[in-house]
This record gives C-alpha cells, structure tokens and sequence, in this order.
C-alpha cells in the first residue's frame, strides 16, 4: 500500500507524469508474482489450497501468510522465505520508471528517501504490514476535516487499500481526493453503512472503469456495463464492507449493520455536508471512491 501512495507523492510533486506512472504500473503487475503463486510453485500448497486461503480473505481481514500458517498449509519459515522472493512494491514500480528512462536512479533514491522523510517512514515499514504507519500516511493523505468520525474514515481507507490489492489488482495510483457538495456520477454504486459509525459509501466510474473493475473481481471477462458488472461492483463494496464492520465489532466492540446496495446511473448527488471523493487510477481507466457522513440526495 505505501507503493500506490508512493506514486501518488511522485505524480504530485511533478517527479513523473501519469501516463508514466501507468506505465509502469503495467510492468510492475507483471513482475511482482502473488503468494499463493510462489507456494505453488516451490510446491508448498496446491491450487485448491491456494483458492481456500483466497476465500477466506474473503471473510477475514488477514493476510495470505498468516491465514495459510493457520491452516497448517505453510510454516513461517515458508512465509518468510517465499515473501524474501518478492521484491518490494515501491522498487519495483522504481525500477521500471528508470529503465523506462522516465527517471534516474539517483532521481528515484532521492525521490523515495524524501518521501519516507516527510512520513516519518523507516525501510522496515515498507517491508511489515504496519497498520499504525499506514494510518500516519493515509491521515497526510486524505482530508477528512469534514467527517466528525476522521479515525473510523482513515481505517476504511486503510482497509479498503488492501482489499482493492487482494480482489482487484495492486497496478493502481490513488489520486488526490476533494470534498464537494454535488457531483455528477455515471454509474454509482453504493451502500450506507448504519449504528454508531453511519456513512454513506459508494464506487463511481465510466462504463469502461466500471466493466472492467468488475471483470477484474469476477474472474471473468465482461464486456459491458450492464447488470451482471453492476452486480460485480456492488458486491466487492458489499465485501470490503462487511470486512469493516467485522473489525469495528472485533476493535471497538461497535456493532454496524449494511444496508442493501444500491446503482444510480447518469445522475446529479449532492449533499450539504460534504462529499469525500478519492479518485483511483487503474491502467483501465479511473473510479472513484464516494464517501458522505449522510445519504446524498439525487437532484
């Protein structure tokens, strides 16, 4: 996760532009080989296993290693062994900007240690799943002086980074996120989540963002925004949302019910609150993350 916000600190500050950037996403996603993948191959796990410890990410906010050493499929020393065959995300995504000759390696070092130096990163966060630090970096991130809830919002960004990397793909750039009061949406998909934390939450893309961010969570290829990828979409945020509410109840003993989803086409939203928009930059195209303390209304 500190790879996409990485780049996005590079596309802000000019270092590269965005079609670079996706450029280089495109290489990364080539190279940077999955978990499950590696313990195929070093014969660790089989497939079936594999998919088991993918389904229950589906249930659980936890990480491929930690679930496959639950199970017995793989020992620590595995983990730490196949994880030690990952090269980081951040170099990676680098490496390819420098052999694209978008950037030097001097510009790169220089680029990255800055941007440890303004979040107060040290390299083993790069390398740990450190939830505090993330939190540090996504608080500098997102502007949520809006929302009177600012910690519960930074914990759903946080997670929801996770799960676009484990169901969607980690070949994408967070863009710089702005709070307004309407907006126009092209296909909408949405779900309020209710109790002591109340938000209203929602996905927003083209037909091509939308078709293609479903095709990516479905498995399949899809090749049209109807019903089936409206259905795709609504249901990743119906997953991720029922993955928060699982850690409020676990975290904050706060108990949080979901309302069903719901699609809004070719429509004016707007409420007087203020409406977070994050928007997420695939090599596909771009959606948008849509997150208001209160139901906007369709003008």
């Amino acid at each position: 996760m500190f790879t996409q916000l990485f780049g996005n600190y590079l596309l802000n500050e000019k270092i590269v532009t965005k079609q670079q950037l996706i450029e280089a996403l495109e290489v990364q996603k080539l190279v940077r080989v999955k978990l499950g993948v590696l313990a195929i191959n070093a014969g660790l796990m089989t497939a079936a296993q594999v998919d088991e410890v993918h389904a229950e990410q589906q249930r659980a906010d936890k990480r491929f290693g930690d679930i496959a050493v639950e199970k017995g499929y793989l020992k620590e020393k595995d983990v730490e062994k196949l994880l030690a065959q990952q090269k980081s995300g951040q170099l990676i995504l680098g490496q390819a900007l420098v052999d694209k000759g978008y950037l030097t390696n001097e510009k790169f070092a220089e680029a990255l240690n800055e941007y440890k130096k303004i979040n107060s990163i040290q390299d083993k966060d790069f390398t740990a799943d450190q939830a505090r630090k993330l939190h540090t970096v996504i608080r500098n991130f997102c502007i949520f002086n809006a929302f009177t809830d600012s910690d519960n919002y930074i914990s759903y960004i946080s997670l929801l980074f996770k799960n676009i990397i484990r169901f969607i793909g980690d070949d994408f750039i967070p863009l710089a996120p702005e709070v307004t009061n309407t907006l126009e949406v092209s296909t909408l998909a949405s779900q309020e989540i209710n109790g002591a934390f109340s938000s209203y939450t929602a996905i927003e893309g083209d037909d091509i963002s939308i078709t293609e961010f479903a095709s990516r969570y479905a498995n399949e290829k899809l090749t049209e925004n109807d019903e089936f990828s409206q259905a795709s979409v609504s249901e990743f945020l119906n997953l991720h949302n029922g993955l928060f509410t699982v850690n409020m109840s676990n975290e904050q003993q706060t108990e949080l019910t979901l309302a069903p989803q719901e699609i809004t086409q070719n429509a004016k939203i707007s409420a007087p609150e203020g409406i977070f928009v994050m928007p997420i930059c695939f090599p596909f195209g771009t959606i948008s993350i849509v997150l208001s303390s209160t139901k906007p209304t369709k003008e």
